[in-house]
């Protein structure tokens, strides 16, 4: 048997495709036209047996804007599998990231989180959501909000884009959506999607005194559940602010839908008020927090300086990493004023840890403290932890609104 690992030429997409529509379970009119230059896919004896793209992406690491390599579309047809296809393909694409050497992280969405954490990965941000009626959706201690709504038309894209920059500032694991979101059919979007495949997506976009502070993204459909009336239920995609008062418009707005039944809202930020502002907090359902983005640190020396920190400090450690060799050993980053910078070789570790815990340290997941309570890390040196916590402390836990 050989087996090849290649991008895919022009012709070859349509097996591409077959190949996705088979896992993820597509029909027929599912086709994703994937650049060739963003795959790597597996050919066993001249027939592709497993898929696997990713997407140039940019994200917000503690605020400073990151490249990334968004991993998607990735699947083994059954009866090629358990012959160690993925694990060839995913080292192959470290080996290319570091010697390009432009993107030192990589990211993805996982249907099966444990796929991926055998090969470095970890989990770097949660998923939740909320489900409530209106009519509890009472709130105390917000300020009034004295602005108004209107509809979002197709020319307030940039604005909706723009407002949601403006509330990511600062975040981890938050996308930055380009201005030619739209430009590739199939490229990773959450709400903005072309009308015709959101004819039912509502659009509005909250102004006070004439400024834009934050939109609500949403689609309203039937309730099928039996009872008494023909209710309906509202799916939030989105909702992003920039005051108190916005949050409070928008909170007030979902409240006056009088026909819904349910209202649910997807996505909910880590940090989101609403669980402490509610008259009644009894009435939130909130889901258990499920994996979001799981993401594996690349090249370690190119990765850390990228973000910024919470402290000023020095830290040593060493890494353990079966999949990229170049990250084995130890490491010292020194934080300062003007940025940071990581050199090899740092005597006396004062942590040992999996590249995986070390993803998790980045993004702001857990804190050393927490790691080392968890044993994913190795402490050497106990009063290094509160340094360690500090320096890697983060403005927000991670989020992302998108998936790809």
């Amino acid at each position: 048997m050989s087996f090849e690992i290649r991008p895919i030429r022009p012709e070859e997409l349509d097996a591409f495709n077959a190949i996705v529509r088979t896992v993820f379970a597509g029909d027929d009119q599912m086709h994703v036209p994937m650049p060739e230059d963003w795959t790597l896919c597996g050919f066993e004896d001249g027939v592709m047996a497993t898929s696997y793209g990713w997407w140039p992406l940019i994200m917000l690491l503690n605020g400073a804007a990151v490249p990334l390599a968004g991993v998607t579309m990735v699947g083994t047809l059954p009866y090629y599998r358990r012959r160690g296809h993925l694990r060839k393909i995913v080292t192959e694409h470290f080996r290319r990231l570091h010697e390009q050497g432009e993107r030192s992280i990589a990211g993805l969405f996982a249907s099966r989180t444990a796929i991926y954490q055998r090969y470095g990965y970890a989990v770097v941000s949660g998923m939740r959501s909320y489900t409530i009626e209106p009519r509890d959706l009472a709130v105390l201690h917000l300020p009034e909000a004295t602005g108004e709504f209107r509809p979002a038309a197709e020319a307030d894209a940039d604005l909706m884009i723009e407002l949601y920059h403006r509330f990511g500032e600062g975040r981890n694991a938050w996308l930055l959506r380009r201005g030619d979101y739209f430009a590739i059919p199939g490229a990773p979007y959450a709400t903005y999607r072309p009308p015709e495949e959101a004819k039912k997506q509502k659009r509005v976009i909250y102004y006070e005194d004439g400024v834009p502070l934050g939109y609500l993204v949403y689609s309203v459909d039937r309730d099928h559940r039996p009872g008494p009336m023909m209710g309906q239920q509202l799916n939030v995609a989105e909702m992003n602010w920039l005051t108190p008062a916005a949050y409070h418009a928008i909170i007030t707005y979902l409240s006056r839908f009088d026909l819904i039944h349910q209202i649910t809202i997807g996505k909910v930020p880590p940090d989101d008020p609403l669980p402490h502002l509610l008259l009644e907090p009894k009435c939130l359902t909130i889901s258990l927090p499920s994996s979001g983005m799981v993401a594996r640190i690349v090249d370690v020396e190119k990765a850390l300086p990228l973000r910024p920190y919470g402290a000023r400090g020095a830290l040593t450690f060493e890494i353990i990493d079966d999949v990229c060799e170049w990250n084995r050993g130890t490491w010292r980053l020194e934080a300062t004023a003007a940025g940071s910078e990581v050199t090899r070789g740092a005597a006396d570790p004062e942590l040992t840890m999996p590249v995986s815990t070390l993803a998790m340290l980045v993004f702001g997941r857990i804190t050393a403290s927490e790691a080392a309570r968890m044993g994913r890390l190795q402490v050497h040196e106990p009063a290094a932890l509160p340094k360690w916590d500090a320096v890697m402390r983060t403005e927000h836990a991670p989020h992302c609104q998108d998936f790809f």
